[in-house]
């Protein structure tokens, strides 16, 4: 599948956001956003004015680089939360909390979504005693996730480890010792720390 590969900080001072996409390196004074806090090129520090149009694209953008999906997975994760009877913005940003990934990274096993992709790309976890190797994975309540047996000795994670000072959030809980944890519950809106605003990422999807 198509992914973009280009430079991460390149999209934070696009979108002019943290979005921690490289780990531990964007709490640092190396974050690029920090040192040049204006958009990337030629014309980046010229202010534009934003239509409605360029403002609901722009949150649906920053939704999609900060859990590294594209395009066609992202409609689809909207069709699904649209059909939903709860809130549909709301029920969008659970729904994309719930990829393995998404969930390796939240549980301090990963340094970033990145990382935690490739991770559960190379079989490093498994679900409920079973492994799984795709990051797109949606788990769900009561969902044991956890570092496999033949992993557990990787240097990657003793790396992971030393560098991770994320608290935990509270709709998860984490085995630290066993290098696992679980989901106790559905995060609400202020349990996500994604700096969008999902209702114009509706406005967006249902012109």
């Amino acid at each position: 599948m198509a992914r973009y590969i280009g430079e991460s900080c390149r999209v934070c001072r696009r979108e002019g956001e943290k979005l921690f996409l490289k780990g531990s390196r964007c709490y640092t004074d190396k974050c690029a956003l920090t040192r040049r806090a204006y958009a990337p090129g030629q014309h980046g520090q010229k202010r534009k004015k934003q239509s409605d149009y360029g403002m609901q694209l722009r949150e649906k953008q920053k939704a999609k680089a900060f859990y590294g999906v594209l395009e066609s997975q992202f409609r689809k994760y909207f069709e699904e939360a649209s059909r939903s009877k709860e809130v549909t913005g709301l029920k969008l940003l659970q729904i994309l909390e719930s990829r393995l990934d998404n969930v390796v990274y939240r549980l301090g096993l990963a340094t970033s979504r990145a990382q935690a992709r490739q991770l559960v790309r190379h079989g490093h976890f498994e679900v409920n005693g079973v492994k799984v190797n795709i990051p797109s994975y949606l788990t769900k309540v009561n969902d044991v996730i956890k570092v496999r047996e033949s992993s557990q000795n990787d240097p990657i994670f003793k790396q992971v480890a030393e560098e991770n000072g994320r608290p935990v959030p509270s709709w998860l809980e984490a085995d630290v010792d066993n290098k696992s944890g679980k989901i106790v519950a559905v995060p609400a809106r202020e349990e996500i720390d994604l700096p969008v605003k999902e209702h114009l990422i509706v406005e967006l999807y249902s012109k």
